[in-house]
C-alpha cells in the first residue's frame, strides 16, 4: 500500500462524518461533482412516493393544508437557515437562482433610494448572474459596472445602489471575503447581495453575523436537493418591510385568497414568494435536508479543508510534474470546497481532438475510469468535495487515476 493510500485509510478511520455516507445512494464511482449536482439522499425516493401516491393521489387538494404544502416555502427556508447562519423567518424557498437574483437586485435598487443609479457586479461571476444583473440595470435605469471582488471597496461610491457578489468563484473555487466586502458595501450606503450557490452546505456563511442584506442560492449542489430543486432568497429581517419585489405574485400577497385587484405585500420573508410552489421538487428537497440532522457546518468545513489539502498532496505525489497547475488558492481562508486544476498546454497533442477543449477530453477519460468531476472550457478540471459522502480513500483514488490518465 502506498504512503498516501495508508494515510487515507487512517484518516477515514477517524472521520466523524464517515457514517453520513450510508445516508446517500452511491456506488463504486468516486463522485467529485457535488458542486454541480449533489448525490441522492436515500430517504428521498420513499418520501416522494408518499407525496405522489398519498398526498396527491388520495388527499389531492386537501394536501395544501393537511400535508403542509402551503407553508413549505418558509418551513424549508427555516431548515436551510442554520446552514447559512440565519435565524428563522428570513429565508423563503422557491423559483430558480436566476429568478431570485432578479428579485434581489431589483429589490436592492429600490431600497437604495434616490441618487443611487449604479450596480456593481462580480466580474468573474457565473454568466447567468451577469445576464440578470445587466437586465436589472436596464430595467431600473442603472449603470452596470463589472468589478473584480477584491476591487469592490475602491469602486464603491455615492451612486452605488447594490453590489452582486459570488461567495465562491464557480470556476476557480476561490472563497471571497464576505464579512469584509459586506461591511464595505454597507458603509458606502449600498445594498450587499450575495450568491451562495457554491458555499451553502460546504462552509459557514454567517449571513446574520456579518450583516448581509440579501442572498440567494441553489439547493441542488452541496444541499443535495436534486436536479432543478428550488432555490432560496434571504432577506435580512431589518429590511423585510422595505423589500419591494419586482415579481409580486399572489403567493406573496397579504391575503392570497382574497383575490383583490390591488397588491399588498405579506409581512416578512413571504414577500419573496411569487406563484404556486413546485411541490414535488420542494418536498424532495425537504426530505434531502434530513441528512443534515446532527451535523455542524463547522465539522463539514473542517473535513472539506482536510479533503482538499489531501487531494493536493496526492496530486503532487502522483501526477507527473508540469501536467496540471492548481488555480484554487492554497490558503484556507481563500478556498471553497473544490479544487480546480488547469491542464498544461502540452497535453493538447494527446487529448485535444477536433478542437474539443483539453479538459473536456481529460475529464471524459477520468469518468470512464470511475472518477466523476467536471470541466470548464478550455482547460480547467473541477473536482468538488462534498464532506457528507466523500472520503479520503476516494480522494487518493481520484488523484491516482488522474495521474495514470495524464501519464
Amino acid at each position: 500500500m502506498s504512503e498516501p493510500a495508508e494515510r487515507a485509510r487512517k484518516l477515514d478511520a477517524v472521520d466523524e462524518l464517515a457514517a453520513k455516507r450510508a445516508e446517500f445512494v452511491l456506488d463504486d464511482v468516486v463522485y467529485l461533482d457535488g458542486n454541480s449536482l449533489g448525490a441522492l439522499p436515500a430517504v428521498v425516493p420513499g418520501r416522494i412516493e408518499d407525496v405522489v401516491r398519498r398526498q396527491w393521489g388520495e388527499l389531492r387538494i386537501r394536501s395544501w393544508e393537511e400535508s403542509g404544502w402551503w407553508t413549505a416555502p418558509e418551513r424549508i427556508g427555516d431548515r436551510i437557515a442554520p446552514l447559512v447562519g440565519a435565524a428563522p423567518g428570513q429565508i423563503v424557498v422557491g423559483d430558480s437562482t436566476s429568478v431570485n437574483v432578479f428579485k434581489a437586485l431589483v429589490g436592492a435598487v429600490r431600497m437604495a433610494g434616490e441618487g443611487r443609479d449604479e450596480l456593481l457586479v462580480d466580474a468573474t461571476t457565473f454568466p447567468t448572474d451577469g445576464y440578470i444583473a445587466e437586465s436589472a440595470a436596464r430595467m431600473t435605469g442603472c449603470t452596470l459596472r463589472p468589478v473584480a471582488p477584491a476591487d469592490v471597496p475602491g469602486a464603491l461610491g455615492g451612486r452605488t445602489a447594490a453590489v452582486l457578489l459570488n461567495h465562491v468563484d464557480y470556476r476557480t473555487g476561490r472563497l471571497h471575503d464576505l464579512p469584509g466586502l459586506t461591511a464595505a458595501v454597507r458603509a458606502a450606503g449600498a445594498v450587499a447581495v450575495w450568491d451562495l450557490c457554491h458555499s451553502a452546505g460546504a462552509l459557514p456563511v454567517g449571513l446574520d453575523e456579518h450583516g448581509v442584506d440579501l442572498a440567494v442560492g441553489c439547493t441542488y449542489k452541496y444541499l443535495n436537493g436534486g436536479p432543478g430543486s428550488p432555490a432560496y432568497l434571504y432577506v435580512r429581517r431589518e429590511l423585510q418591510d422595505r423589500f419591494d419585489s419586482p415579481l409580486p405574485g399572489w403567493n406573496s400577497h397579504v391575503e392570497p385568497f382574497g383575490m383583490r385587484s390591488e397588491y399588498e405585500a405579506a409581512p416578512g420573508a413571504l414577500r419573496g414568494r411569487v406563484g404556486t410552489p413546485d411541490i414535488l421538487s420542494m418536498l424532495a428537497l425537504e426530505a434531502a435536508l434530513e441528512v443534515w440532522d446532527g451535523v455542524s457546518i463547522e465539522a463539514v468545513r473542517a473535513k472539506s479543508l482536510a479533503l482538499t489539502d489531501f487531494f493536493l498532496e496526492c496530486v503532487a505525489a502522483y501526477v507527473p510534474e508540469g501536467r496540471v497547475a492548481c488555480v484554487t488558492p492554497v490558503a484556507h481562508e481563500e478556498r471553497g470546497s473544490q479544487i480546480a486544476l488547469r491542464c498544461s498546454p502540452s497535453l493538447s497533442t494527446t487529448f485535444e481532438q477536433g478542437g474539443a477543449p483539453i479538459a473536456g477530453d481529460v475529464m471524459k477519460r477520468l469518468i470512464e475510469q470511475g472518477v466523476v468531476g467536471d470541466f470548464r472550457a478550455p482547460d480547467v478540471l473541477r473536482f468538488g468535495f462534498t464532506p457528507l459522502y466523500v472520503g479520503f480513500a476516494d480522494v487518493e483514488r481520484a488523484a491516482r487515476v488522474l495521474a495514470r490518465t495524464l501519464a
